[in-house]
C-alpha cells in the first residue's frame, strides 16, 4: 500500500507509525523510499515515547489531541507553533510531508508520513481527499495490527 500511496502523491518516502495509545510504545514497522540512497525510517522494537515529545513535535502534539491530519508545505518556512523545524531537519531529513494522524474515538494509533526531500510542495485538493480517505480506511487496520503486535501493559 505505502508504495502505491507513493507513486499517487508523487512522494520520495512513506512511513508508517504505529503506536499503542495505552502504552505509549511506537515502533515504524513500514517504509517505503522511491530510491534506495534516500533516508529510511524503520525501527522494528517497540520503545516508550519519550515523554517530551509533545513538547518537542507540535505535529505530534496535535496528532495526539486527535486533530485533523496536516499538510505541511514546507518545513523551513512553517509555523513554529506547527512545525518544530530543527527537530524535523535532525530526525526525517525532509522538506514537505504529510503527518497523517491515525485516530479512532480520539485515540492515536498511528501517523501515516507521506514526504519530499529536495523542495517545498503544494498539497492538492486530490492529495488531501486521498489521505483523508487512507487515513480513515488504515485506522482500524493499524489499530488491529497494534492490538496483535504490541507488548502488552505491564502489571505491578
Amino acid at each position: 500500500m505505502l508504495p502505491w500511496l507513493g507513486d499517487q502523491l508523487q512522494c520520495d518516502r512513506v512511513f508508517l507509525y504505529v503506536r499503542s495509545p495505552d502504552t505509549q510504545r511506537g515502533r515504524v514497522p513500514f517504509c517505503w523510499v522511491r530510491r534506495p540512497e534516500m533516508p529510511k525510517i524503520y525501527d522494528p522494537d517497540w520503545k516508550y515515547e519519550p515523554a517530551d515529545l509533545p513538547q518537542r513535535d507540535p505535529m505530534f502534539a496535535a496528532a495526539l489531541k486527535a486533530q485533523p491530519s496536516l499538510f505541511i508545505e514546507d518545513v523551513e518556512t512553517a509555523n513554529p507553533r506547527q512545525v518544530n523545524r530543527d527537530f524535523e531537519q535532525q530526525n526525517f531529513s525532509h522538506r514537505a510531508l504529510i503527518h497523517g494522524h491515525l485516530c479512532i474515538e480520539r485515540k492515536l494509533w498511528g501517523v501515516l508520513q507521506p514526504c519530499v526531500f529536495d523542495h517545498p510542495r503544494q498539497w492538492s485538493q486530490r492529495d488531501r481527499h486521498l489521505i483523508e480517505q487512507v487515513v480513515g480506511w488504515l485506522a482500524p487496520l493499524t489499530r488491529e495490527y497494534v492490538d496483535c503486535y504490541a507488548p502488552q501493559p505491564e502489571h505491578c
